[in-house]
């Protein structure tokens, strides 16, 4: 195992590498280290992305009307958060928009509370990870946007006084740029440093201080889900309301 490597990494690095440079040679790409072509931040990704299906999996055959169990009430009230955030954003005919945020909010929460267990790091502490899911939200958005207006979309960009029409192009322009580069740096500088922190904390001071600090990484980890999410919705209001 190389140095700062965590055993999940080595261990496909060691069985998987093989796997890892075919893909990439599809995309006519060479990883820096053939031999340890796994970073860790995919490899906890591609775990956090296992556990959500296997318990998805496990969950949906004992999903009952009757009498739901305690996963089914969790996942329900998590269900009635988000379609009551995204009412009250004011999104129109919020339904056909909640598959996706509400696989964004699960698979952000997820990714950022995996680094509570020991050996494991929350692939969100990387930009490529939150890199990646800004730009699903642009592409999202704006493909919304496309499809409620057409080409008319466009017309956003001109804003509301013809006169001022080529500056504020430059302004819109720069402003939806702008916008995963936001949510980027957001939610990876925010995780990262809630990491750092408890790290330190838990090898300096005693049980009770990084018990505190864990409970502050959960919050954190919540809270950052939710507001990545949360702006999404509002992206996607923009995009697709008419008034706008």
């Amino acid at each position: 195992m190389h140095e700062h490597e965590p055993w999940l990494t080595a261990l496909f690095n060691d069985h998987l590498a093989g796997v890892a440079n075919s893909i990439l040679g599809i995309f006519k790409i060479t990883a820096e280290n053939p031999e340890r072509p796994w970073a860790t931040w995919l490899v906890m990704e591609l775990l956090v992305a296992a556990i959500i299906v296997v318990l998805f999996a496990a969950l949906r055959p004992r999903l009952s009307v009757d009498n739901p169990g305690g996963l089914q009430h969790l996942f329900e009230s998590l269900h009635d958060f988000i379609k009551t955030t995204v009412q009250e954003t004011g999104i129109e005919h919020p339904d056909k928009f909640l598959p996706y945020f509400g696989a964004v909010f699960i698979f952000i929460l997820f990714m950022n509370l995996i680094g509570i267990i020991p050996t494991f790091e929350s692939p969100t502490m990387s930009a490529s990870v939150t890199l990646g899911l800004a730009l699903c939200t642009f592409i999202y958005y704006n493909g919304w946007g496309f499809r409620e207006h057409g080409p008319k979309y466009l017309a956003q960009l001109l804003g509301p006084v013809l006169w001022l029409s080529p500056l504020m192009v430059i302004i819109e322009i720069i402003s939806h740029l702008a916008r995963p580069l936001s949510l980027t740096i957001r939610l990876y500088a925010n995780m990262l440093a809630g990491e750092q922190v408890t790290t330190a904390f838990e090898g300096v001071v005693a049980l009770l201080v990084p018990v505190i600090f864990m409970g502050l990484h959960v919050f954190v980890a919540f809270l950052q889900a939710y507001i990545f999410t949360l702006l999404s919705m509002v992206y996607v209001r923009g995009a697709v309301s008419h008034e706008h």
